[in-house]
């Protein structure tokens, strides 16, 4: 293996050592996917990406994303970051837009004045209807703890996700998956990770709390997760949970794991679509060779 450029970036933070650590590897384009899966239990973060090369193809990136566990076509986190490197690494800074290239399909990412990136998320999928008292079970609480106002439901914007409602910052603290439980569930539902959520927030100025287990991907808990919180906004326009078409949010995630993270989440619903982006803040922390 030939030595290779990467860099570590955290994702989602307001500061170094913050949101969500993320692995990138530059000009990767001649490994091989077992390769890069090695590489990504090396690094052992939530994901680990691969920018193939650093000539853009038809106008976008191509970058694939790989977990400790496997490779996936869609994480917000890795998009997110992704474009960080390629902009301030590959672009010198001076990009407004990037876009990737991915499994999913083309995502742009957007920077704002305040240098504040802004991917698009492909269009929110609904899928099936869970009963409230399995997931419960799951996440080792009283049934009395979710919110039955509103429905637990597997949705995707590129990853499926269990989001799972909750009434208090009390019962989203308390929350522990029993994992027997948990991988006897999975094995026949197209989401994998358990998204739950409350109303209330740690920091003053956040709307919501959030929690995201991934177990199944080899991340017993995710800091900073914006294919999650992006399947997350498309919930809360559909549900109407803050009652309205539209929501413009700060959600908050990865305290309870020591790694405080801000997401920006905007959507919208408009003639039967939803049109979802999730925003936030990348920090490169270090650069460097694998040899």
């Amino acid at each position: 293996m030939k030595q290779l450029r990467f860099y570590i970036v955290d994702v989602f933070a307001e500061e170094r050592y913050a949101g969500n650590q993320l692995a990138v590897f530059r000009a990767a384009g001649g490994l091989s996917g077992e390769e890069m899966q090695r590489l990504a239990r090396e690094t052992h973060y939530s994901e680990t990406t691969f920018i193939l090369s650093d000539e853009p193809r038809d106008g976008g990136w191509d970058v694939r994303i790989f977990t400790p566990g496997e490779e996936v076509p869609f994480a917000g986190h890795p998009t997110l970051g992704t474009a960080h490197v390629i902009r301030e690494e590959i672009r010198g800074g001076n990009a407004d837009r990037i876009v990737l290239n991915l499994k999913v399909g083309r995502i742009p990412v957007t920077y704002a004045a305040d240098g504040i990136g802004w991917m698009e998320q492909i269009e929110p999928e609904f899928g099936r209807l869970h009963e409230a008292n399995s997931l419960a079970a799951i996440l080792g609480l009283p049934l009395s703890d979710l919110d039955e106002r509103f429905p637990v439901q597997e949705v995707s914007t590129g990853l499926p996700f269990f989001i799972v409602p909750l009434k208090t910052l009390a019962a989203l603290k308390k929350a522990r998956i029993d994992r027997d439980r948990y991988f006897s569930y999975i094995r026949d539902t197209r989401a994998k990770g358990i998204l739950v959520f409350c109303p209330q927030a740690h920091e003053a100025g956040n709307d919501i709390s959030v929690r995201v287990f991934v177990d199944y991907f080899g991340v017993p808990e995710d800091p900073a997760t914006g294919s999650g919180n992006g399947s997350l906004a498309g919930y809360l326009v559909r549900h109407r949970y803050f009652g309205k078409e539209s929501i413009d949010i700060r959600s908050e995630q990865g305290y309870e794991i020591h790694r405080p993270s801000l997401l920006l989440l905007k959507a919208e619903e408009d003639s039967g679509h939803i049109h979802v982006s999730v925003g936030g803040r990348s920090i490169t922390v270090a650069r460097g060779e694998f040899i």
